[in-house]
């Protein structure tokens, strides 16, 4: 197949082939199952899941002791949240969140706001950033948790996680981030947050892995399991592991502690040149404003289109979104850009272009070209 040029780096990687490598002899000689803890087969898959939990702890900050592995950044959240509301039932435990949250998280607080959760949602300015001033004012005596993305997967914005952290820790709450867009990306530690959830794809790793810190040596309270049965990783999540993609998620863990952060200047050259270029033309802006951000994402508006109309046309030859690859098929207009004020129309004709470790300057001219072609024959 004539595939497009990739520019969808945020909704998943390919996989590294040098994590490919490490993967496949855990699907053939080395097939044990991690719990079998009489035989050689079950030390040697034992010994390499410890690996690479050894991994992506060093990745984060962490203690290996620390690391829960799941199937993905989706169940590490649910049992995040719904494990301390589980824990709080009695007590109409009230959150603290965003209302630019990834869905993974919203529609989880929507399930335990059914079962008596209060949630709080904060509202963001148009550079996508919360008041931190309204964070604290919002904490009550029943207060139980702060749940905030590290970096948006729509327009990379990146939260002030230090100073988040540090207001939890005033009132002594718990913190819990969803942190998968900036994990293997950007410099990321555990200082002052008790829980925080990774991908492994967002970082070349294979799908269908993820983790979920949940810190150790703290009075705050953990979540209770949400799947039992076997009492696997230290009883928060029962199930046999999933044993090469784990040692997928190690290895790609170890690449991105070595070279993860020192390739941003490229990326973040080459994104500077495709916005550049992009909002020179008519009728475009930038969805981002002044915050912070990762350097790879650029998220833009094109006036005078169909939103539909443009997605059809320039994926024909660049893979790129409207933003979270969970809602993309949706013709509603982003719940994030609707947040910033963005005017339906223009968030619906919203383009997020995400680059990553493949993407070449030929990629980028070449994508330059198709977007003029396309604005040109569309207008």
């Amino acid at each position: 197949m004539n595939y497009p040029i990739y520019l969808d780096y945020n909704s998943t990687t390919p996989v590294l082939k040098e994590v490919l490598d490490k993967m496949l002899p855990y699907y053939l000689e080395h097939f044990g199952n991690a719990a079998s803890k009489s035989h050689p087969y079950g030390w040697m898959v034992e010994n390499a899941v410890e690996q690479a939990r050894e991994n992506v702890a060093r990745l984060i900050g962490a203690k290996a002791k620390e690391i829960i592995f799941t199937s993905g950044a989706t169940e590490a959240i649910n049992l995040a949240i719904k494990g301390i509301c589980e824990l709080y039932s009695n007590d109409r435990p009230h959150i603290i969140s965003c209302q630019t949250e990834h869905k993974a998280v919203l529609d989880t607080l929507k399930s335990v706001e059914k079962k008596g959760a209060e949630i709080t949602l904060l509202p963001v300015d148009k550079n996508g950033q919360i008041s931190l001033i309204e964070l604290e004012s919002s904490i009550k005596p029943e207060t139980r948790m702060i749940v905030l993305m590290w970096a948006n997967n729509e327009t990379g914005v990146i939260f002030p996680i230090e100073s988040i952290a540090e207001i939890a820790e005033r009132h002594k709450i718990i913190f819990f981030t969803d942190a998968v867009q900036a994990v293997g990306k950007i410099p990321v530690h555990v200082h002052g947050v008790h829980m925080m959830a990774i991908s492994a794809h967002k970082f070349y790793g294979p799908k269908g892995v993820g983790a979920l810190f949940i810190r150790h040596n703290n009075l705050l309270p953990k979540p209770v399991p949400l799947i039992d049965g076997g009492g696997h990783e230290k009883g928060f999540r029962s199930g046999t592991l999933n044993v090469p993609g784990i040692v997928g998620m190690g290895k790609a863990a170890e690449l991105a502690s070595i070279d993860g952060f020192n390739k941003s200047d490229r990326l973040e050259n080459l994104r500077n040149k495709l916005e550049k270029a992009i909002l020179e033309l008519p009728e475009t802006s930038l969805n981002i404003g002044q915050s912070r951000r990762l350097s790879h994402v650029t998220n833009i508006s094109f006036g005078g289109i169909e939103g539909e109309d443009l997605l059809r046309e320039l994926n024909k030859e660049i893979a790129v979104s409207s933003g979270s690859a969970c809602t993309s098929i949706s013709p509603k207009p982003s719940h994030v850009l609707a947040a910033m004020g963005v005017d339906s129309d223009l968030a619906r004709a919203s383009v997020r272009f995400s680059l990553g470790k493949m993407t070449t300057e030929l990629d980028i001219e070449k994508a330059i070209s198709v977007v003029k072609e396309v604005l040109s024959r569309l207008r």
